[in-house]
Order: structure tokens, then sequence, then C-alpha cells
């Protein structure tokens, strides 16, 4: 049994019930979950296997990361001008040729960047399953790394030849991708309180699978008790598409799919009207909001302050790698700030409703009461930034919103299921250099057409 106790925390943001700030706070830890929290003379034990003094830091729950495609992280930067589907169309040929170790390796250096903006938790939506990828790549890597991963295994069946977007080449069949979901829910899901793994069923987007995969999919899904997650009006072609196709705005189709519910959480969701974000409250439908890969693709502003009136459970996503280009969750939390200030209103979302959608909110949308706050009872994620920093210079009177307000910069220490993964600021369960000398290595090759 492993004992941990953080002391002397300069600012302690539990973003617990009540919202609690604590200054000289204290967080004590039995094994992989929180026992304590408070000053440090209301902790029952005051020694610890390992004790960690953060008086110059800024504790705040591990943020949690709602959408991704790691996969990406090889082929930023480019299609720079494109939006949604021109940008698509451009990288298809180029994940056509993704191979299992560029998913492994991928995957890790996503993890690498997300930890060190301080996501303990992440989900990743892998649809490509070219040549010999698995999502068990994936698996692997999370489980070296060490971080708290929903696995999303995605699919794509609906190629050009069927009135798809995604070419023929990187579809697969509808049988094989219910089989093998099936095959990795058996395999690895882990539905237990402080659950490292959990799968998740995600058929890609409307114009990249067929209503009957649909369909399927949720039924699977429920079967098993695991969540599902999809892309869903992301922008106006996207709209157009749905509607051409099936006659439907998004919400009439996701109702007609059986794709709403608590169990639930949809990408994007620019494009919604009053009537489905009324829906989603509802029945409880989680959205994921992608600030800077909606601002990158011009797909638009998602209405985060009307859902969030209304009762929309909302997390926040760095989206793939290649469309935002960075994996910064910190960064996420402001640019939706910021970007629901854009339209006039000052108040649009606070600063601290901002860190809460990357904490407490993310974890509802994943279907987690086990995360997202620091308190007795919940898994030990937590994450502390120094308050020293050039970025912070002048903001001692209030170092809270200072991370969200200023440029966020890396985490100093990470604890992730009662493990310390970051010290100084260094990522201790793997070594650095060489995983981005290895990733840019494959990237290069992978570019080029191998």
């Amino acid at each position: 049994m492993s004992t941990l106790l953080a002391k002397n925390i300069s600012v302690l943001v539990t973003m617990d019930e009540a919202r609690r700030e604590i200054p000289e706070g204290a967080i004590f830890v039995r094994d992989n979950v929180i026992e304590s929290v408070g000053t440090l003379a209301e902790m029952p034990v005051r020694e610890a296997d390992v004790v960690l003094d953060l008086s110059r830091h800024v504790v705040i729950p591990g943020l949690v990361n709602t959408h991704h495609h790691m996969y990406q992280s090889l082929t930023r930067v480019i299609a720079q001008d494109n939006e949604l589907f021109d940008w698509l169309v451009t990288l298809y040929p180029i994940w056509a040729r993704l191979r299992g170790r560029d998913i492994a390796v991928s995957t890790q250096l996503a993890m690498a960047e997300l930890i060190l903006s301080g996501c303990t938790t992440t989900s990743d939506h892998h649809y490509v399953f070219p040549n010999d990828v698995t999502l068990d790549h994936q698996i692997e890597g999370a489980r070296r790394i060490g971080m708290r991963f929903h696995a999303a295994r995605g699919s794509m069946s609906l190629g050009e030849s069927r009135g798809g977007l995604p070419p023929d080449s990187i579809v697969e069949d509808e049988e094989a991708i219910l089989r093998d979901t099936r095959r990795v829910i058996e395999e690895y899901h882990d539905p237990s309180r402080y659950s490292m793994l959990r799968i998740v069923v995600a058929p890609c987007s409307p114009f990249s699978v067929t209503a009957d995969l649909m369909r399927e999919s949720a039924a699977l899904a429920r079967s098993y008790g695991v969540h599902l997650h999809t892309h869903l009006a992301e922008n106006e072609r996207d709209i157009e598409f749905t509607r051409e196709v099936f006659s439907r705005r998004p919400g009439e189709y996701a109702e007609d799919m059986g794709w709403l519910g608590d169990d639930v959480w949809h990408a994007h969701c620019v494009k919604v009207n009053d009537q489905e974000i009324r829906q989603f409250a509802g029945t409880r439908t989680g959205v994921c909001h992608c600030p800077s890969s909606n601002m990158r693709l011009a797909s638009g502003i998602a209405p985060i302050r009307r859902m969030i009136d209304a009762g929309v459970p909302v997390g926040l996503g760095v989206d793939g790698s290649a469309s935002n280009d960075s994996g910064n969750l910190l960064g996420e939390a402001r640019q939706a700030m910021l970007l629901q200030r854009a339209g006039g209103n000052p108040a649009g979302l606070r600063v601290r409703e901002a860190l809460e959608l990357a904490t407490r909110g993310g974890a509802a949308v994943l279907g987690r009461d086990d995360i997202g706050a620091i308190s007795p009872g919940m898994g030990a994620d937590f994450v502390a930034y120094r308050t020293d920093t050039l970025s912070l210079a002048g903001t001692h009177h209030d170092p809270v919103a200072a991370l969200v307000l200023c440029t966020p910069g890396p985490v100093d220490v990470s604890v992730i299921n009662g493990r310390v993964v970051v010290q100084d600021g260094n990522l201790s369960t793997l070594e650095l250099p060489l995983l981005v000398e290895t990733h840019n290595s494959i990237s290069r090759s992978l570019i080029r057409g191998r």
C-alpha cells in the first residue's frame, strides 16, 4: 500500500461540489485514491511514502480531453487553408499508408503532449484501420505512458462509390467492424471505478458510415454497457450531407439512430439549433467542444453558452493533431473562453467556467464520477503549475484565473492514478527525445509515400 502527500499548495482548486479553492492546501492519497483534502493542519496523516512540496504552485484536477485523433500528429500542418471536407480528402490518401507501429508511436507522442499540458485522462477517436492497424496498438501505447484512457473504436464503412466522403480503400466491412468492436470490448473494457482503460463504440460520422452501422453500433454498445461517440453537425457541408442523404437535421438523425442519451457524446456540434440543444439537454446527451480545430477549419463557433445554460453536458477536446495542430487542453479552455466572448459578451464564458469544462465537464461527458475533482473518494489525478514563471508574473492576486487568461505553460508536476508521471516538468514514463525522433522519422516516411 503506497501513500502520497502534496502539501503547502499555494492554491488548491478542488472543483468539488462547493468549488472550494484552498490556500496552503494539502492532498493525501492512499494507493490511487484521494483520502483527505484541506490544509496540512487538517490532514489526519502528515507523512507519506512520497511527499510533494508545492508551495509555489497552483494545483487543479487533472484535465479531461474528450475528443482526439492521435494518429494525426504524424500529419500536422497539411491542407492549411481548407475547410473540413477538402481537408479530409487531402489527408485520406496519406492516412491509408498508416501501419500499426505508426499508431503506437503517434499515440504516445500525443499523450505526452497532453500530459505536459495538464491532461490526465483522454479519449481518442481512432477510425482509420488500413494495413495491420488495430486498436491494440493504441492501448499498448497508453499503458506504457500511464495515462487514463477511453479508447474509441471508430470506423468508416461508406466509401466514395456508395456516396460517402472517404475513398473505398480505407473503409471497412460493417460485419468486420462490429466483430472487432465486440472483441476489443471483451478483451479490454474495464468498467470498474478508477478504471485506467475503457472502450467506446464510435462510428466516425454521418458522411462516412451507413445508418445501419449507426443503429447496430448503438445496440452493440448498450448490450455491453459502454459509451457511444461520433462527430455531429461540424460545419455547413456536414449539415447539407445529413439533409440530402437522410432528409434529417443532425438532431433528428441522432434520435432516429438511437444516438441520444447519457451514454452518448458528440464532437463539435457547431451548427446545432435551439431545438437540438433542448433535445440534448433533455436526454443528457454530451457535447465535446473543440474550439481551436473549429477555428482552424473555419467551421464556426459552437453555441456553448446556450448549451451550458440549457443543461447540456459539455466537455473540451483538442481534436485531431492535424486540425488543431496542437494538443494543449489548457489552451483549449482558454480558446473556449475567448470564443464565447467574441460575439460581444465579455462574460460569455467566465474563466472558472472554462476550467470547469476542462475538468468536471469532461468527466461528466465521459460518464465518470471518479475523476474531474479533488475530493475524498476520487481518483488521484491532479496537476501542479508553477506560479513563479515569466508567463504568470503579475498574477499573484488570482493565479487560478491566470492559468486560463495567460498563455498556458507546461505542468511542473502531474499525478495520474496516484503515480507521479511528471516531476519538475519532466515526463518520467518514457524517453521524450527518442520518442520525438522516432515519430518524426515515421512522419517523413508516411508523408513521402513510404
